[in-house]
């Protein structure tokens, strides 16, 4: 494995009464059985469709890639048309693997590969700024929403399909669009089929946030020069530690495990903070995961719970300068999850200049490397000597097959702590909720109801306007 979970920090040995103990862990046993009881039967029943992906993909990724260098060469960009989960995913890996300025560079320099650029905001100002700078034309725009019906995904899509259609016909434009979406249901399915677009499916059971390691995530990482078969590789040995019933044996277990404790002394905000820029999108991916599946209202049986947890972002060593200072003297109400790396990919040192000032000369000599990891551990410390709690998961080195292991793990521990709290982790009615306001403003046909509702809200008051 080429990932390393260290939770002592997260012990009371160590942090005293703010921390987890063996008894508290041992006590839970026959919860934490039933909860791994139930995800092997949801696995076998099919309601976990996610946990097979990196097992049944291979004719999937030979046309991927067929496609890929059949069309690599032709178009400038690569572009996503999604939100959600078909966008920060795709981000995500990109940031992890490619080179960080990865767009900036020459063709050349990018092994004949497009460049890359996400459109997951309908800001009137994004689409239009990104076409000063790429021709729609030399584009290929892959349209991601598995109903078809997302209407900021959709509204993009009818712009620009009206766009190249005026500028290239519907033959040319045809061949610029590629759609992601549900293989039987929904519009962008029979939009597709009409235009005959080419088209790669969302397995019915995996909803947009556990959907990386399908064609939303697979699809653009080919055509950045990903290994997506590393990628999934990766998720296959992550997949088999994460079938232990034994909790301290299992990563997603015991991540889930610790956190789910927690919550119940009230800490409900978990910190991502990365230690490298290449994983810096993975707390952003991994936010939408933790907080759109465990944030629920009911739990299984309809029970008011008001349950989950806040997922914040930060980035070491930023944020050592500006949110530390919370984490370590703030409320007891945060874990902080350190990402750190062992072997980065490049080595930058000091030279040793200024050796006559105590306060600059020390660092002569020393790599940005060291420095880095440094820093981190002196952030892991600070918050030990504050008795908060943290953990850190520390990379042997960044690169595919890795990330296809972090990926995975945290969604098996998002489905385990969902089995823990008692809820759905893969429904999302608090999102639908604001979905069909925006849909019944709009008149959309079906809801009159909702737009009934709308127009009986309460005025807001000119006064508690300035």
């Amino acid at each position: 494995m080429n990932l390393k979970i260290d939770y002592n920090h997260m012990m009371a040995d160590f942090i005293g009464d703010k921390g987890v103990s063996l008894g508290e862990i041992n006590a839970l046993s026959p919860k934490f059985q039933a909860a791994h009881e139930a995800m092997v039967t949801k696995r076998g029943l099919g309601k976990m469709d996610f946990r097979d992906l990196p097992h049944n993909q291979e004719g999937i990724v030979q046309d991927i890639l067929a496609y890929r260098d059949a069309m690599k060469d032709e178009v400038d960009a690569f572009i996503v048309l999604g939100i959600g989960g078909s966008a920060l995913g795709p981000m995500a890996v990109q940031q992890a693997i490619n080179h960080p300025y990865y767009n900036e560079l020459p063709r050349s320099a990018r092994n004949g590969f497009p460049r890359f650029y996400v459109a997951d905001n309908v800001d009137p100002e994004r689409l239009t700024y990104l076409f000063q700078i790429v021709d729609p034309c030399k584009c290929l725009f892959n349209v991601v929403s598995k109903s078809g019906s997302t209407s900021e995904t959709m509204s993009q899509f009818m712009y620009i399909q009206h766009l190249l259609e005026s500028k290239l016909g519907k033959e040319g434009a045809r061949r610029r669009i590629v759609c992601t979406t549900d293989e039987k249901n929904g519009n962008l399915i029979k939009i597709a089929k009409e235009e005959g677009y080419k088209t790669y499916f969302i397995p019915s059971g995996v909803g947009g946030r556990f959907s990386q390691l399908t064609p939303v995530g697979l699809l653009p990482a080919a055509f950045c020069g990903i290994d997506i078969r590393a990628l999934l590789e990766g998720a296959a040995v992550m997949d088999d530690l994460c079938k232990n019933a034994e909790i301290e044996k299992n990563p997603a277990y015991i991540y889930a495990v610790l956190h789910f404790i927690l919550m119940q002394k009230g800490v409900n905000i978990s910190v991502m903070m990365p230690y490298a820029d290449s994983l810096r999108y993975m707390s952003d991916w991994h936010a939408q995961l933790w907080a759109e599946s465990l944030g629920k209202r009911f739990d299984n049986a309809g029970n008011e719970v008001f349950v989950g947890q806040t997922s914040v972002k930060a980035m070491g060593v930023t944020d050592q300068h500006s949110q530390v200072q919370l984490y370590t003297e703030g409320p007891f109400d945060k874990i902080i999850v350190l990402l750190g790396v062992d072997n980065y990919r490049e080595t930058l040192t000091i030279p040793k200049t200024y050796q006559d000032v105590g306060s600059l000369g020390f660092l002569g000599g020393i790599t940005h490397n060291k420095l880095i990891q440094v820093e981190q551990m002196a952030t892991e410390y600070a918050l030990l000597q504050a008795k908060r709690p943290s953990m850190t998961i520390t990379f042997d080195k960044v690169d595919e097959h890795s990330v296809g292991q972090l990926l995975y793990m945290l969604e098996v521990a998002t489905a385990y702590a969902g089995e823990l709290l008692d809820i759905n982790a893969f429904d999302q009615p608090g999102v639908e909720e604001g979905k069909n306001a925006t849909y019944a403003y709009f008149g959309r046909p079906g809801y009159e109801e909702k737009k009934k509702e709308l127009d009986v809200r309460p005025a807001k008051k000119g006064e508690y306007i300035i």
